[in-house]
């Protein structure tokens, strides 16, 4: 189990994974390129939001499916469902603190920018 948190600790999650993360990656999608997070995802159910539920807010753009959570007070990005599968909760591995994103190996790169469900 980890805990997440964010920068001013009003928004605190527990993640129930191993001691290593299965997958991290970062996302060149409009949104992901801006933020520059490193994540890992999770089942829906491996994530629970522990304290400050009332302190994030939700944004969506484009297609309005997937949803991306900040805390409202220090604008820190948490975590976030994708629509590729809302099944799944993608989270900051930033946020956990005894986990160092500059020692970690084979960070992977999502290609947002040609998201399959944009295809025609």
């Amino acid at each position: 189990m980890k805990k997440l948190t964010c920068h001013c600790g009003a928004v605190q999650a527990e993640i129930n994974i191993l001691d290593k993360l299965e997958k991290v990656l970062r996302c060149n999608c409009s949104i992901c390129k801006r933020k520059g997070t490193i994540m890992s995802m999770v089942k829906n159910e491996d994530f629970k939001i522990i304290k400050g539920k009332d302190k994030l807010k939700l944004y969506q753009f484009h297609s309005k499916v997937a949803k991306h959570y900040f805390c409202s007070n220090c604008g820190i990005y948490t975590h976030h469902n994708p629509r590729s599968n809302p099944a799944m909760t993608g989270f900051n591995v930033g946020c956990i603190d005894d986990i160092d994103i500059f020692k970690l190996e084979n960070v992977a790169t999502n290609d947002g920018q040609n998201h399959p469900l944009d295809k025609k």
